[in-house]
């Protein structure tokens, strides 16, 4: 039997919903409480690696997960400039393994709406406009509280609430992500025919400039700037921006240009860091996913590290007699050392950008991770 007969979950993010996938197809009782009113229906794409795809099997999703989304082989890389020529075809690392493709994108929201259904027809119940708002450890467990009043004792609470995690703020830990210095343009377009991978354009007037298909006609396209404050800039000037800082670049960005005109959805984020150190628990409550760490997407390796978080966590229970410190030193053993690495190369090859450091080796950096984590976590 597993280790745990009713388990709360604290999110509704890649992490969250694999934890409640698994624990309940093991017959475990999992309540996982959403602060949001319903899935959202804005988004832009998410970038998933082979080893996301690997566990996207694991929870019984990769065939949903591959009809929605659009993956691939290799990245490209394009000049800035008139021709914005191909300048590099490379091959990417299959860090799932050679029955999975080397990565792809998908529509954020197309996720959610899979990982929703599964973890409901394996038997979780998500509640929605349900926020964690307090805990109280007790001798078997922790007694939670949604929207301030107690909903019961459970064996554990899995926090997998995301970068501004409430559950890590009740259990007292004081790390908290921190800017990089970069930000983030992100616009959800249509896909040109001859965009067959994600491609990448350094140099010109910001960091970074590229896109990722998320399907056959669609894509989300990026521009990676110096970090400002975009707080009181509107869509019509979010917009232009985009529009201004995407000139230097042409070739499909003629394209994106002509969908941002159209009215495309404009969105602007700051890149984070940070890593918890062990332990991630306090009794029977456990951060995963980006409460526990975050990082760059300068690898694509965020949603990968969390959904991996999940499987370890969940693996450990399903198989365990007791939830005890030989299971906590387990899972912090596998997944401590493995999201430092993809955190701290991240952050590095952002580093490296703001620097203009043209010496660095970011391809050996970016080829020694992926056979990291071509290795089953």
């Amino acid at each position: 039997m597993p280790a745990v007969a009713k388990v709360a979950v604290a999110g509704s993010g890649v992490a969250a919903l694999a934890t409640a996938i698994q624990l309940a197809k093991a017959g475990v009782a999992v309540d996982v409480f959403e602060s949001k009113p319903e899935l959202s229906a804005l988004g832009s794409g998410i970038t998933l690696q082979g080893n996301a795809l690997r566990v996207f099997d694991a929870l019984g999703v990769w065939d949903d997960v591959r009809e929605q989304g659009f993956f691939f082989e290799g990245l490209n890389l394009r000049a800035p400039g008139p021709d914005a020529q191909v300048v590099a075809e490379l091959p990417e690392v299959k860090t799932g393994g050679p029955d999975y493709p080397a990565g792809g994108g998908m529509y954020r929201p197309d996720l959610a709406k899979i990982l929703v259904a599964r973890a409901e027809e394996v038997g979780a119940t998500v509640n929605f406009g349900s926020a964690v708002t307090g805990l109280e450890h007790t001798d078997a467990g922790v007694e939670v509280f949604v929207n301030g009043e107690s909903v019961g004792e459970y064996d554990l609470l899995v926090g997998a609430d995301g970068l501004n995690s409430t559950v890590r703020d009740l259990i007292g830990i004081e790390t908290k992500p921190q800017p990089t210095g970069m930000g983030i343009w992100r616009a959800f377009v249509s896909r040109p025919a001859d965009v067959p991978r994600s491609e990448l354009y350094y140099g010109g007037p910001v960091y970074i400039a590229g896109y990722t298909p998320t399907g056959e006609d669609t894509m989300y396209a990026f521009l990676v700037e110096e970090a400002q404050d975009r707080s009181g800039v509107s869509d019509e000037e979010a917009v232009q921006i985009m529009l201004g800082e995407s000139m230097a670049y042409n070739g499909p960005w003629n394209a994106i240009r002509e969908d941002l005109k159209a009215g495309a959805h404009v969105n602007y984020t700051w890149f984070t860091s940070h890593l918890v150190d062990a332990p991630w628990n306090r009794g029977r409550v456990v951060i995963i996913g980006d409460a526990a760490h975050s990082c760059p997407p300068t690898i694509a390796q965020g949603a990968a590290q969390a959904l991996e978080d999940a499987l370890v966590l969940t693996e450990l229970l399903v198989a365990a007699d007791a939830v005890d410190q030989q299971l906590w030193d387990a899972f912090h053993a596998r997944r401590l050392p493995r999201a430092a690495a993809v955190v701290e190369a991240s952050v590095q090859l952002g580093q490296w950008q703001i620097e203009h450091n043209r010496e660095a080796d970011a391809p050996g950096l970016i080829f020694g991770i992926a056979q990291k984590m071509a290795e089953p976590a």
